[in-house]
């Protein structure tokens, strides 16, 4: 049979489709632009994260009309009492790992698989079909921060882990077959926990593994980054110069209403300690616009509050009602353009400090690791996630590769072969 994904919403989706994908392969599937099974696996976190999992699902439906049409993930989660959609299998955010067994049973008859996910374990899954630099292991699902503007509690359940020995072993055998970098990701990925084993644990006994070049937090709240986090950052030099901690409001009284757990004063120290021990430490994040109530002036206090950071780039999201969460309920709702121009005023400045950022290393030489290789052109990331272009041999791909940067041409950084190490 031949099959097709699609897939919306977060690096954690990509990586369960991306499972989904290895286990349809590894049972004989072929991937296809006329398939015989089309898969779906949805986004539910804004109203058009909803509007264009529907728009996929009855394009394809149409598209395909004789394919098994599979729909999974969070938005299936989230209406799964109110379901409108033309499906034949259903699958929420638990059993993904099993859309082979769904397919094979399926005839004719839909299946539903959406359940609770207040009792939901964690669902071990793994994968080791990336390219040779980069890997993913999903350490953690769910979240207990109940946030007031988001719904993902509520789609992808309570905080739940995966072994320590698992993670361990699962980067051992990544490292084995020749990745250089590994990523953690997870829901909440800071809140990891194996019983009384932390993630400052499990990132102590990573960076110790034979072989791994470097580790990457793919998103964590400022809040984790505790001490023995700090200690960890401070003493390796696997651990990389990059991480994503996510803001979304500047302002202390909109932070309030988020129910987020610090304030502007307390994120601004964590991260001035970030870079005392780590200098060159780029630091990305995500900014929530238009909140309920959000002034003109309390925006403002955002932007001021993400240059006092110093932050190299932002993701930002324009708020969205998300149905049942506290904020919905809140008055005061910002009107669309609006939160249009402060989108555009946020992603003009996100730019400029990106630049800025990129411009303080000319002239310096600096390690990356080639991705991808097109037109005589080396491409990949170096720790701190600056784009590199150099001109260079292909054999060099997923070695480590010092250059000097001579230019800024965004998004890259065009540079020169210095050193193999």
């Amino acid at each position: 049979m031949t099959y097709k994904i699609v897939t919306l919403g977060c690096k954690v989706n990509e990586y369960e489709s991306e499972v989904m994908e290895s286990l349809l392969e590894n049972h004989g599937f072929i991937k296809s632009d006329n398939p015989d099974v089309c898969v779906v696996n949805t986004c539910t976190v804004t109203n058009t994260a909803d509007s264009k999992s529907r728009k996929i699902i009855r394009s394809l439906r149409r598209k395909f009309p004789k394919a098994i049409l599979v729909v999974a993930g969070c938005m299936i989660q989230n209406k799964k009492d109110k379901l409108d959609i033309d499906a034949d299998i259903i699958i929420g955010n638990s059993h993904k790992s099993e859309i082979v067994n769904y397919i094979k049973e399926y005839n004719d008859k839909k299946i539903n698989v959406v359940e609770d996910m207040d009792q939901a374990i964690f669902e071990d899954m793994s994968l080791n079909n990336f390219d040779l630099t980069r890997a993913y292991i999903k350490i953690e699902d769910g979240c207990d921060n109940y946030c007031s503007y988001c719904i993902i509690p509520y789609v992808r359940g309570h905080v739940r882990s995966k072994a320590h020995e698992k993670v361990i072993n699962e980067a051992k055998a990544l490292i084995k077959s020749g990745h250089k970098e590994i990523v953690l990701t997870g829901i909440h990925t800071g809140h990891y926990h194996d019983g009384n084993y932390s993630f400052a644990d499990l990132l102590k006994d990573l960076v110790k593994l034979d072989g791994l070049k470097r580790l990457r937090i793919s998103s964590i709240e400022i809040t984790e980054i505790n001490n023995e986090v700090m200690k960890v950052i401070q003493n390796s030099n696997v651990l990389v110069n990059h991480m994503h901690i996510p803001l979304q409001s500047g302002s202390d009284e909109i932070l309030k209403q988020m129910n987020r757990k610090y304030d502007k004063k307390y994120f601004i120290d964590k991260i001035q300690k970030l870079k005392q021990i780590k200098p060159d430490m780029n630091v990305t994040t995500d900014v929530i616009v238009g909140f309920p109530g959000e002034s003109d002036e309390q925006f403002e206090e955002s932007v001021q509050t993400i240059k006092a950071v110093g932050f190299t780039k932002l993701h930002v999201f324009p708020y969205s009602d998300r149905e049942g969460t506290k904020a919905s309920f809140m008055s005061n709702k910002i009107n669309g353009i609006v939160k249009k121009m402060r989108v555009k005023q946020l992603l003009e400045l996100s730019k400029n400090l990106e630049v800025n950022y990129m411009n303080k290393h000319l002239g310096k030489e600096v390690v990356f690791i080639p991705e991808v290789y097109e037109d005589g052109y080396l491409i990949g990331h170096t720790s701190n996630y600056l784009l590199i272009k150099a001109k260079g041999d292909k054999n060099l791909l997923t070695k480590e590769v010092i250059v000097k940067i001579s230019k800024v041409e965004y998004p890259y950084l065009i540079s020169s072969v210095k050193v193999l190490n």
